[in-house]
Parts: C-alpha cells; sequence; structure tokens
C-alpha cells in the first residue's frame, strides 16, 4: 500500500524586507538589496547570479533591447568577471531558472524566445501595478480567510 504525501505548493508567493534607505549605493549593489528586498535573494546566500541577470536586463532596458538566455549568460559571465565576483550558478540552466524566476515576480517577460524587463517600464510602476495592486492584495486577502478560519475554529 504506498501513501501519497501531499505537499503545501503556494499559489502565490511574496517576500519583502526593509532596509535601509538606498543611499550612495553602487548599481550592483542597488540591484542586490532590490533583490534581497523582494524575496529574490536571501540574506547572506552567496549564490547571487540573479542579481547579475536582473542588472543585464536593467541595462538592456535602458537601450529597449531584448536579450536571448545566451545573450544573458555571456553578459552576467562579463558583468561577474568585472566585480571580480565568482562564476558560480552561471550554467545556462540556472540562467534560465531565475529567469523564470524574474517572470513569476513580473519583473521580467518572454517574448519570442528573448527576454526584457515587461515592456521596457520603469521597475517602479511594475512593482505598483503587479505587485502592490495586484499580488499583494491576492495574498492578503488569502492570509485573511485562514485568520478568520482560525478565529472560527478556536
Amino acid at each position: 500500500m504506498t501513501q501519497t504525501i501531499s505537499r503545501d505548493i503556494p499559489l502565490a508567493e511574496i517576500t519583502l524586507r526593509k532596509y535601509e534607505k538606498p543611499f550612495e549605493l553602487d548599481r550592483r549593489e542597488l540591484v542586490r538589496k532590490l533583490c534581497l528586498s523582494t524575496g529574490l535573494l536571501q540574506p547572506g546566500d552567496s549564490r547571487d547570479v540573479i542579481v547579475d541577470i536582473l542588472y543585464v536586463l536593467l541595462q538592456a532596458k535602458r537601450e529597449k533591447k531584448e536579450l536571448s538566455s545566451e545573450e544573458i549568460q555571456r553578459l552576467v559571465i562579463e558583468s561577474r568577471n568585472n566585480v571580480k565576483a565568482t562564476l558560480q550558478g552561471i550554467a545556462a540552466s540556472n540562467v534560465r531558472r531565475q529567469l523564470k524566476r524574474l517572470r513569476d515576480m513580473f519583473l521580467v517577460e518572454k517574448v519570442k524566445n528573448k527576454y526584457r524587463i515587461c515592456e521596457h517600464e520603469n521597475v517602479s510602476k511594475i512593482f505598483e501595478e503587479k505587485i502592490e495592486q495586484y499580488l499583494l492584495p491576492s495574498v492578503i486577502g488569502r492570509v485573511k480567510d485562514y485568520v478568520n478560519m482560525v478565529d472560527k475554529v478556536f
């Protein structure tokens, strides 16, 4: 007799952290703090290739460029070499996995096998429209459902 193990898989998930105000940070550190603040990177995590992926995409946004995952990987390697960071996590499969995480956060979109910051839009506008107005209320609403049910049951 086999027993099925059910997993609690969230329908949506968001982690938000508050850090000090962003004063005089270099560009990569600024992107790193954004990744930490939005839960894309865990505090103390040395595997921070997502920072460089987002950094590369933000730079491409300025020129309204769309990049393939291979181009992103090449630019990430250059970027990491420039800051003398280790080349951990730069395998093509990991770059694609991190791009999927950025897509799940609505920051990045895929158009004909190329990636870009959603509609070359400002990150603040994307955050406001997709996360603040869409994802956050939905998550908070469901948490309130659980809170209310706990109050009923207990």
